[in-house]
């Protein structure tokens, strides 16, 4: 146990560092996630002319959540590794006592630390702009949410790094990215709360595992109703439904890629 720890603070340090040397380059993935905050503006209006069910402050504080779970979730993983198997960068990974995939998670870890104090700059600055919609989740809501935003960041983790296996087969798997994206843009609860949907379509959305990226923790921070067990119970569900499907695609995929020469 005590070689695992040290191993995983040895991963997180050393990629740490490494975010640290592009700080700049936070800032800009930290405010190229503001897009819930410009659709908030709409939805504020929309609110205002008409009858959605949530007032003007209820879709403040909506967006305001669904901007801390992106930015707390977001991945690139595919990208990443795309390039390195087209390259034959994993080749050297491969030859270490540990998976790959613990590479990736560090940086991912490493990064949310590094763009935390820019994220909390903007949510406090945000306040400043609109003090009316300040409020304090209670306790169990904060816990539940910070639970909500660590499965949410798995579950999307696993999902794109089961999309990047077919880097195996396909020197362009990021364009089955660009495919999920469409529907995560549209039934995870980016562009709007669930709640304004017709029930038909919510109802399918819950199916899938899209809402829980995005939409559960949000409504979970800011105490809109949701199905608390359904909705973990769901997440985990389907996290345990690609890894195994990723793990599928890793042994296969790594016959395939040493067949290619690596």
């Amino acid at each position: 146990m005590k070689k695992i720890i040290k191993k995983a603070l040895t991963l997180l340090s050393v990629y740490y560092a490494y975010m640290l040397e592009y700080r700049a380059e936070s800032i800009l993935w930290v405010l190229a996630g503001s897009l819930p905050i410009i659709l908030m503006g709409v939805w504020i209006q929309a609110a205002q002319n008409g009858n959605f069910g949530l007032t003007p402050v209820d879709f403040a504080r909506y967006f305001l959540a669904v901007f801390l779970v992106r930015q707390f979730t977001v991945v690139w993983v595919i990208w990443e590794f795309e390039r390195q198997v087209v390259e034959g960068k994993l080749s050297p990974r491969l030859l270490q006592p540990l998976d790959p995939a613990w590479h990736y998670i560090s940086s991912h870890l490493s990064e949310r630390l590094a763009r935390t104090p820019f994220t909390l700059f903007l949510v406090i600055l945000f306040f400043v702009l609109y003090p009316q919609t300040f409020w304090l989740p209670s306790f169990a809501n904060l816990v539940l949410f910070a639970v909500s935003v660590m499965l949410a960041f798995a579950l999307r983790f696993v999902i794109q790094y089961t999309l990047a296996m077919f880097a195996f087969w396909t020197e362009r798997a990021s364009a089955l990215e660009n495919f999920w994206y469409l529907f995560y843009l549209f039934l995870s609860g980016m562009i709007a709360p669930l709640e304004v949907f017709p029930e038909p379509v919510r109802a399918i959305a819950l199916l899938t595992p899209f809402p829980y990226l995005i939409n559960f923790p949000a409504s979970l921070l800011v105490g809109l109703p949701v199905d608390v067990t359904r909705g973990f119970l769901t997440m985990i569900g389907w996290f345990l439904v690609f890894l195994g499907v990723n793990r599928l695609l890793w042994r296969r995929g790594l016959k395939q890629y040493s067949g290619m020469g690596a």
